[in-house]
C-alpha cells in the first residue's frame, strides 16, 4: 500500500482520506495480501485515545484511521488537505462490499448480535447481488478485548476471508483487531462500530443532511440519551474546549 500522509488531532493521527482513497488503499491491501487493520476515528476515539495511552499506540500502528466524524474530517482539511472528507464506517462497509463483487472479495463478520448479523447479510446481499459473505460469530459478552480462543482463529482462517469486519464497538473492536492481527490470515480487519446495526435497520441512522452538518451525534443522543450523554455532551465539549486550548497556545 502506498503511503497515506497523516494529520494530527489533539496528537492522535488520523489518515487524509475520503471514500475513494479509503477504497482505493483497503483494495491495495487486500491485492498485496497486506495484514493490517482500519480503525474509524470520529470525535469519540480521539477522546478515548487521550485518556488511553494504550488505545492510543494501537490506533498509531493501524494502517488507516479515518476521519469518520465530520469535525475530525473538518480538521483535516483545514490542516491543508483539501481532498479529505468524512470516511463514515457504514459508507465505507457499503463501498468496500460493492466493489469487492468485481474481485471476489471474501466477507466475514465478527461481533454484533446473531439476528443482527443475519439481517445485515440479508440486506447486503440484496442491495449487492453475488456479495461473498464466507462466515458470521457473534461472541459472548467481553469485557476487555483478548486473544480469540484457538477454534475461533481456525473457524475464521477456515473460511479465507479478504476483510474481517469487526464491530464490537471501540476501543473493544480496535484492542482485538490488534491483539488478533499475527493469529488472522485475512489481510484486512476492519473496525466497523455500529455499523452492524445501522445497516441491518437495527437501529436508525442520522438523516444525510444531519450527518453532512456534524450533527449525526444530537441524533444518536436523543435515540439513546441514558447510553451516550457522557460521551457526546460532556465528550464533545472536552473536545472544542481542547482545541481551542491548543490553537491559542495551551499545553496538551
Amino acid at each position: 500500500m502506498h503511503c497515506i500522509e497523516t494529520y494530527d488531532v489533539l496528537g492522535v493521527k488520523i489518515s487524509a482520506l475520503n471514500l475513494d482513497k479509503a477504497e482505493q488503499a483497503v483494495a491495495s491491501m487486500i491485492a498485496g495480501r497486506e495484514k493490517g487493520y482500519v480503525c474509524v476515528a470520529p470525535v469519540s476515539t480521539v477522546m478515548d485515545c487521550r485518556k488511553d495511552p494504550a488505545y492510543r499506540e494501537i490506533v498509531g500502528k493501524a494502517s488507516l484511521v479515518t476521519p469518520d466524524g465530520a469535525p475530525v474530517a473538518w480538521l483535516g482539511r483545514m490542516a491543508g488537505h483539501k481532498d479529505v472528507r468524512r470516511t463514515y464506517g457504514p459508507d465505507l462497509m457499503e463501498r468496500l462490499c460493492d466493489r469487492g463483487r468485481a474481485f471476489g472479495w471474501r466477507h466475514f463478520f465478527y461481533g454484533g448480535t446473531t439476528q443482527a448479523c443475519d439481517k445485515l447479510e440479508r440486506v447486503l446481499k440484496a442491495k449487492f447481488p453475488g456479495l461473498d459473505i464466507v462466515g458470521k460469530l457473534s461472541p459472548p459478552y467481553m469485557a476487555r478485548a483478548g486473544h480469540a480462543e484457538a477454534d475461533v482463529v481456525r473457524f475464521i482462517n477456515a473460511a479465507r476471508p479478504d476483510i474481517i469486519w469487526v464491530g464490537l464497538g471501540a476501543p473493544k473492536q480496535d484492542f482485538w483487531s490488534a491483539i488478533n492481527r499475527d493469529a488472522l490470515d485475512a489481510p484486512v480487519l476492519i473496525g466497523i462500530g455500529a455499523a452492524f446495526d445501522f445497516l441491518s435497520g437495527m437501529k436508525p441512522q442520522a438523516p444525510r443532511w444531519m450527518q453532512g452538518a456534524g450533527l449525526e451525534w444530537l441524533f444518536r443522543l436523543c435515540c439513546e440519551p441514558r447510553r451516550l450523554w457522557r460521551r457526546y455532551l460532556l465528550g464533545n465539549t472536552l473536545f472544542v474546549w481542547l482545541l481551542v486550548k491548543e490553537r491559542f497556545g495551551g499545553v496538551r
